[in-house]
């Protein structure tokens, strides 16, 4: 991998490769963290295409290690729209059905929102459960997130210049005002972000490429969110395909699994 003042830069071929790679990843990292003194994995997922890919490519990559190994994972979501559990925008909705179906981590350590609640206390039942989850933690430090970064810098529920971007207390806010609907959710904070001891920005297509062009080369005076995940101890990396990353002159590695 190359690096950049704001991580590690992996470049692929295709989708297909980059998640075949992610999963890889993803396994190598689980494996690493179960051989360790804590013996246990704390991944965190994003929603959107993260969907589809991590669905197709995880449960293989996992396989070998067994559901003795899957059983020491905990699992969260770094956003999440308050809406039910099988309404088409549900993130936790959609990895249940395509993915969660085919890895058997046990249903206690998937955490999830509560949607039923309204979202100020959504979030607060969220912070409560991953407390629960993180004992020992100051702040929840997950082995590893998985984020998304939207065309206009976004990531997690964390928008352009909202006053999310200020919270330093709260490990999980509500937002009833997202400028993408559905406007309620429940979003990791940036302190949350920023204590995980790995991070992986994950992007495909041309519709990426002018917002990692600004991230990854452009110093902002006033950055877009995605920007501002810079793991304080952890690593930092970007998994892109070749349209996402087609504006970039700043160094990368190019990678192929065919």
């Amino acid at each position: 991998m190359a690096a950049s003042a704001l991580g590690l830069i992996s470049v692929f071929s295709s989708p297909q490769e980059l998640g075949a790679s992610l999963a890889q990843l993803v396994a190598q990292r689980a494996a690493c963290c179960l051989a360790g003194a804590r013996a246990r994995f704390a991944l965190g997922l994003s929603g959107g295409s993260l969907v589809s890919m991590l669905a197709r490519e995880l449960p293989a990559a996992v396989a070998p290690a067994g559901p003795v190994s899957l059983a020491r994972w905990t699992l969260g979501f770094c956003d999440e729209r308050l809406v039910p559990f099988d309404h088409s925008e549900s993130t936790y909705g959609l990895y249940r059905t395509h993915l969660l179906s085919r890895l058997p981590i046990p249903e206690s350590q998937v955490i999830t929102i509560n949607p039923e609640l309204p979202v100020e206390e959504a979030a607060e039942d969220y912070a409560k459960k991953l407390r629960q989850a993180f004992q020992g933690d100051s702040i929840p430090v997950f082995d590893l997130l998985i984020l998304g970064v939207g065309p206009d810098g976004h990531t997690c529920s964390l928008f352009p210049d909202h006053p999310l971007l200020q919270e330093r207390e709260k490990i999980v806010a509500p937002i009833s005002d997202s400028p993408k609907p559905p406007p309620q959710r429940v979003t990791l904070t940036l302190p949350v972000l920023n204590a995980a001891r790995t991070v992986i920005f994950v992007a495909t297509g041309e519709g990426k490429a002018a917002v990692l062009k600004r991230i990854l080369e452009d110093q902002e005076e006033n950055p877009v969110p995605a920007a501002l995940v810079q793991p304080h101890t952890g690593k930092l990396c970007w998994f892109l395909d070749e349209a996402a990353a087609r504006l970039l002159t700043v160094p990368f590695e190019k990678h192929s699994t065919l």
